[in-house]
């Protein structure tokens, strides 16, 4: 991501299960300390029904926390790249749209 539209401040990483003392909860809520009350936190996560997603559906109950599964490349830049003053469920709704057309099976393209 940085290498295509440089660093992004605002921008924190939680990687499952890489120390066996810390928890998802944990690195969420470290995240969650680091924003202010009214800023908009969309998480990332793999596999719709994974154990990433399933532990932080609880912060999807906040009314500043959105959840994303299944993400991809074009999906996280377009989101980040999204103009500030739209609604961030517009921006995801948008995304998400723009990122399934990313999903292309390249053989049949090219046999048309």
């Amino acid at each position: 991501m940085d290498i295509i539209i440089g660093e992004t401040e605002n921008v924190f990483l939680i990687e499952a299960y890489t120390e066996e003392n810390k928890t998802i909860q944990e690195e969420v809520e470290n995240v969650l300390q680091q924003i202010a009350s009214d800023d908009e936190l969309i998480v990332f996560t793999d596999l719709m029904g994974g154990s990433v997603t399933n532990q932080v559906l609880q912060y999807a109950l906040k009314d500043n926390v959105f959840v994303v599964s299944g993400f991809n490349l074009p999906l996280l830049l377009d989101i980040l790249l999204a103009d500030a003053d739209t609604p961030v469920a517009e921006v995801i709704e948008t995304g998400i749209r723009n990122a399934k057309d990313q999903i292309v099976f390249i053989n049949d393209l090219i046999k048309k």
